[in-house]
């Protein structure tokens, strides 16, 4: 195997696919990537087992073959050699030679017959949509997965396909941020399936923005995305996700209209002065006011006093004022609105004028 590549050339799929490649193994090939030369094309594989990423790219003197090479040693010598080097890769025996201008590397490898790939999917369904409307979506509402929970498909992302739409939909069980699209070509069968953490924080570095195109693969077992010269697998998890509609609160007629960087400023301030633990402020609603009230252990208390467009009278409820933020952040224009329904009741975060992303925030008892 051998090849000849510019450094800029190899540097950006090397980037797309080495944080994949998890630091600690437990087999030590998955610390490698799958470098292989074939159809007049040079091909990068990272994969932790979970998930995949393969990038092509062209090159230049190539002979075909294959081998995996350390992934973060191999990433960072072509990133630290000088801004248009000419790289020569080439394999000899079970050493690998990089050579770029006067500088000479000498790798260690293991055999590309080890290395784990994914087979091919049972494919049910494929969809395509801009790949700027998949990474919004996929943003506004990452923040919502849970971390490590007992119920492991709350550590993911469910994506929702049904008729002209695709949802994605993240909780854990304390707060739910749901945002979709429209798509362009309508399916027959709603499929719902969960990708878990490592994927969708993947697929989100993956995304750019642009006028560009995806095509998203729904298999049995696993998503995969075509992006380009980019292809991302994921297994899925095997869980049934929460009934999410339902937590939305139907009939919260009590909203409230504010000024989103005002709102968060103020309870940004607040927050300092809130419980460490539970992080709850207190939302007081009255005619033309929001007011939001933090108490600490230690008999602190911060008082914040913010305009809304509300008649709403003698209304308080108390959330954990980091979800407050969170929602807010994920939201876009100058308008927040929140709707809640009584004093038990959860709170919707939304944009002013937009339906298409809600945040649903659990109460808090103060």
């Amino acid at each position: 195997m051998q090849f000849s590549i510019q450094r800029e050339a190899l540097l950006k799929p090397l980037q797309q696919v080495v944080g994949v490649v998890e630091r600690r193994q437990t087999l030590p090939v998955l610390a490698n990537l799958l470098v292989k030369v074939g159809n007049g094309r040079l091909s990068l594989t990272g994969t932790d087992l979970e998930v995949e990423m393969v990038a092509t790219t062209e090159a230049e003197k190539l002979v075909d073959g294959e081998i995996t090479i350390p992934a973060r040693k191999l990433f960072d010598i072509v990133r630290a050699l000088p801004d248009g080097a000419r790289i020569e890769l080439k394999l000899n025996g079970d050493r690998v030679a990089l050579n770029a201008g006067r500088s000479r590397f000498t790798l260690t490898t293991l055999p590309a017959s080890e290395f784990p790939t994914v087979d091919e999917i049972e494919l049910v369904e494929k969809v395509s949509l801009p790949e700027e409307a998949l990474r919004d979506l996929m943003e506004r509402t990452a923040f919502a997965m849970a971390n490590q929970d007992v119920r492991y498909y709350l550590n993911g992302m469910l994506l929702d396909l049904q008729e002209h739409t695709l949802r994605c939909v993240a909780t854990d069980g304390h707060r739910l941020a749901m945002k979709e699209t429209e798509l362009q070509s309508s399916v027959s069968t709603r499929r719902q399936i969960i990708i878990p953490r490592k994927g969708v924080n993947e697929l989100i570095g993956l995304l750019e923005t642009g006028d560009g195109q995806v095509e998203l693969e729904f298999g049995r077992n696993h998503l995969r995305v075509h992006r380009g010269d980019v292809v991302f697998t994921s297994k899925l998890i095997d869980g049934r996700f929460p009934d999410y509609e339902a937590v939305i609160p139907l009939g919260a007629d009590k909203t409230a209209t504010l000024d989103r960087e005002v709102l968060r400023g103020a309870l940004q301030r607040a927050a300092i002065l809130s419980n460490e633990k539970y992080r709850g402020v207190r939302l007081e609603l009255s005619p033309g006011k929001l007011r939001i009230v933090a108490h600490n252990p230690e008999q602190e208390e911060a008082v914040e006093e913010v305009e809304a467009d509300t008649h709403v009278s003698d209304l308080a409820v108390g959330f954990n004022v980091g979800y407050l933020l969170d929602a807010l952040a994920a939201l876009r224009g100058d308008q927040a609105r929140l709707s809640l329904r009584d004093a038990q009741s959860s709170c919707l975060v939304q944009e002013h004028d937009n339906e298409h992303a809600r945040h649903v925030i659990m109460p808090l008892r103060l």
